[in-house]
């Protein structure tokens, strides 16, 4: 009944908004071509190396996709999985087709002889559960036959198991390219256990201001050019926006606290029919739970007893200790308005037990691997309730190691549970012993040593409870709100930063926005607002407003971003500190030029501190982090020997080489050349994707029709 009533309350503001949608729909038709998924037939979601992938292809992928995932996965998360897929599969394919690795049709069986899936179902076993080839191929005919749509199905999944076998024959033929000399070997030895000690001095360029160091428009954009292949970027936007949330007022919170109160009483009611009156029984006097909640509230009445550490933290003492018959609330919770009533009590009515079940061959759900006797499993169950009761021995122990029950690698634990769900034996058993209690019972599950762990008062409540909503009114403020503001900032007369700020309202930015993004930050899943962004027709500084879940938001196009090469005001934030660390590190050289160790460390209020068993594997400083250009010069120095001033990660270092230690040599250095042949192995499948990916030319045609 709520809820019938919040969909009345919200009608007239539906028909408003569904009038104005269509007003928009045909406006928009007319003046602007806004259009993202009408792509014609034949029409290319991609090209890669120059191969087309066509969209009616992707579409049927995603499509197939949509059919097997779970209903939380968005249509963009659908698209982008598909399109990592399709992509990986053309790249591949093309080298593959290239060098003409093919599957043949009578090797087909032989792959499905190597699925699990297929050779574990018992419908394509024989008597000896052995994968039978002639039934597989008749359920494959009889599909054929008899349903189009499955057989349909397997065609794809047998391109699939084709597909795969083939990227695997590539990816092997490179694996099988990929080795490591003896020599390779020797050197990776080498540089995992040649150590040397150092003693070092350290000048960090925190030492010098940032501010004291000047890094010009010119310098940045010099270091652009020549690490172009770092500072490239994509298509990106960059937008701001004025949520106008949906959201209860206090007047529409008070309102439902009104309504939840009026219910509390017994109120008469007219019967036209009888000519009489009739008096309806409040939350407090009814005794019908059932037919109350079902016509007054957004919950049902729940009759499972609950134990206080299962009630809202907040107000779990109030409720917990409500004599029975009163109640407690109005009270907020979960988003809603709630009052509860204490309908019943059971004092210990939730018992938290431990066993050992020890099974025997014959008792009810046996593991098939136990052949003791009945009477071996009662000798053996009253030696470990003897164990069980000695002190100092840990139950949860002895259940791990001897308990034939699911619950053995808990330590046995059940868990808290409430009468009437274990089997009637142990339920008594656990239920009429104090805790602590260890004692044997049998059912016909074998023989149980029981330990009752604790026991809880469970409670049964009934609860009125009505959803914090924004009313008719709340909801077409809202919409006359985000309407006026949207009139003012399109009018053009102040930007819309000063116009925010007059108004009360939080401008929030989202910067580099991609083509093929869906979630904002602030509004969630809004793939209309990124495809507006995109549009040809949308310009700098253009201002729209969009319906989104519970509300509006008023958004305006701020930046556009060209495919290529940053400019020097985006990539000021990454090169600026590249820069101004060179310029400090020449700055500290040039004052320390030609000072020994000491009269540097004396010069900056700076130590001469040491490091030992540094390796080139792992060149990092204790307190003074990852450094290895020095660790990299340690080891091109002689012992004794002080280096010059090095520029280093953190700082500018200053060493002298105190010991050297050569790792010894060993007869053979097979193991670890067979080490960096297996690492290597491990990361073709990625790496050898990634190249091909990086070097192939793709054009992705995506954000045209999603």
């Amino acid at each position: 009944m709520a809820i019938l009533e919040n969909i009345r309350k919200r009608t007239t503001v539906l028909i408003l908004i569904i009038g104005l949608a269509l007003f928009a729909f045909v406006i928009s038709g007319i003046f602007t071509s806004n259009g993202f998924s009408d792509g014609k037939v034949g029409s290319t979601v991609a090209e890669v190396n120059g191969e087309e992938i066509p969209i009616e292809d992707f579409r049927n992928q995603v499509e197939r996709l949509s059919r097997r995932v779970g209903p939380n996965t968005t249509s963009m998360q659908l698209v982008n999985s598909v399109w990592n897929q399709m992509l990986r599969t053309t790249i591949l394919d093309q080298q593959i087709d290239d060098l003409g690795i093919a599957i043949e049709k009578d090797q087909i069986i032989n792959l499905i002889r190597s699925n699990p899936a297929f050779v574990q179902n018992p419908q394509f076993q024989d008597e000896n559960g052995n994968f039978d080839e002639r039934r597989f191929r008749e359920f494959i005919a009889e599909l054929k036959a008899t349903a189009p749509a499955q057989y349909e199905q397997w065609l794809q999944d047998e391109d699939a198991i084709v597909q795969a076998a083939k990227e695997q024959m590539y990816l092997n033929l490179v694996r099988a390219g990929v080795g490591a000399t003896l020599k390779e070997g020797e050197l990776d030895y080498q540089l995992s256990n040649n150590k040397v000690d150092i003693k070092y001095v350290r000048v960090p360029y925190s030492s010098i201001p940032d501010s004291s160091v000047t890094v010009s428009k010119k310098e940045i954009q010099t270091y652009i050019k020549e690490n172009k292949e770092t500072f490239k970027q994509e298509k990106a936007r960059d937008i701001q926006f004025v949520y106008f949330q949906e959201m209860p007022s206090a007047a529409d919170e008070k309102a439902i606290e009104d309504d939840i109160t009026a219910l509390l009483k017994d109120r008469v009611e007219y019967i036209e029919s009888e000519d009489t009156t009739d008096t309806i029984a409040g939350f407090v006097n009814t005794s019908d739970y059932d037919a109350f909640l079902d016509r007054n509230s957004d919950t049902k009445f729940d009759t499972i007893y609950k134990s206080k550490k299962e009630l809202p933290t907040q107000f779990a003492d109030s409720i917990f200790n409500l004599p029975v018959g009163e109640i407690f609330g109005p009270y907020k919770d979960n988003g809603a308005l709630k009052v509860t009533k204490m309908v019943d009590k059971k004092a210990n009515g939730s018992v938290k037990a431990s066993h050992i079940l020890i099974a025997y061959e014959g008792a009810r759900r046996a593991n098939p691997n136990v052949k003791r006797t009945k009477e071996e499993a009662e000798a053996k169950a009253q030696e470990l309730l003897a164990e069980a009761k000695k002190q100092g021995t840990v139950f949860a122990e002895l259940a791990r190691d001897n308990s034939d029950g699911p619950s053995a690698p808990q330590g046995g634990d059940l868990g808290y549970f409430q009468e009437g769900v274990m089997t009637p034996k142990f339920n008594d058993f656990a239920f009429d012993n104090a805790v602590g209690t260890i004692g044997l019972v049998e059912t016909e599950f074998g023989y149980h040593i029981v330990k009752v762990d604790d026991k809880q008062d469970v409670v049964q409540l009934a609860t009125l409870s009505r959803s914090i909503e924004p009313s008719e009114e709340t909801i077409n403020s809202l919409f006359t709100d985000a309407t006026k503001f949207e009139m003012a900032a399109t009018s053009g007369d102040k930007p819309l930063t000063e116009l925010s700020n007059e108004s009360g309202y939080l401008l929030r930015p989202v910067n580099k926005i991609k083509a093929m993004d869906e979630n904002l930050p602030g509004l969630g899943a809004q793939r209309t607002i990124v495809q507006w962004a995109f549009n040809p027709d949308t310009e700098v500084g253009d201002i729209k407003r969009f319906n989104i879940n519970n509300g509006y938001a008023v958004v305006q196009l701020t930046e556009k971003y060209k495919e290529g090469t940053m400019s020097v005001e985006d990539a000021s934030a990454t090169v600026l500190p590249i820069l101004r660390k060179k310029k400090k590190a020449e700055m500290i050289k040039n004052a320390n030029q030609g000072k020994t160790m000491e009269a540097i460390a004396s010069a900056n209020n700076s130590t001469i501190s040491t490091a030992s068993a540094l390796t080139v594997k792992s060149p990092t400083i204790p307190g003074a982090g990852r450094e290895p250009m020095v660790v990299g010069t340690a080891f091109s120095m002689k012992q004794g020997e002080t280096s010059g001033l090095i520029a280093g990660e953190t700082g500018v270092f200053m060493i002298e080489v105190t010991n050297r230690t050569e790792a010894p040599k060993l007869d053979n250095y097979i193991t670890y050349a067979r080490s960096l042949q297996a690492n290597n192995a491990n990361r073709i499948n990625v790496d050898v994707y990634n190249a091909l990916k990086e070097k192939a030319e793709i054009e992705d045609n995506r954000a045209s029709f999603y």
